[in-house]
């Protein structure tokens, strides 16, 4: 799991360019699409490959739990989550977003 520790944030050219997460030691996390005006919180767990979110807060109501698939390569994450809460787990990293870790100079 240390390896998903940090801020991730979706590259350009994706569906939601900017859009990141942060995950922290304590299994929360926040993340947030300012374009839009979105936040949410809420816990993750990390069993191999899968990555289960729940989410207990969202500027838009969508809130429970999220399964999905990760792998992280350098400084590069790969995710991929349920369409939606108490959705089925994707099989495979096919449609992963990429997210690229921010480092604290980006962050200034």
């Amino acid at each position: 799991m240390p390896e998903m520790i940090g801020k991730w944030m979706q590259v350009e050219g994706q569906p939601y360019e900017g859009l990141w997460f942060e995950f922290r030691e304590d299994q929360t996390f926040s993340a947030e699409y300012e374009p839009m005006g979105i936040v949410s919180s809420g816990t993750y767990k990390i069993e191999g490959d899968h990555i289960t979110i729940q989410q207990t807060t969202h500027t838009l109501g969508l809130v429970g739990e999220f399964k999905g698939l990760y792998a992280v390569e350098n400084d590069h994450l790969k995710m991929t989550l349920a369409g939606g809460p108490g959705g089925i787990r994707p099989e495979d990293l096919s449609e992963a977003r990429i997210y690229l870790k921010v480092t604290k100079e980006q962050e200034k």
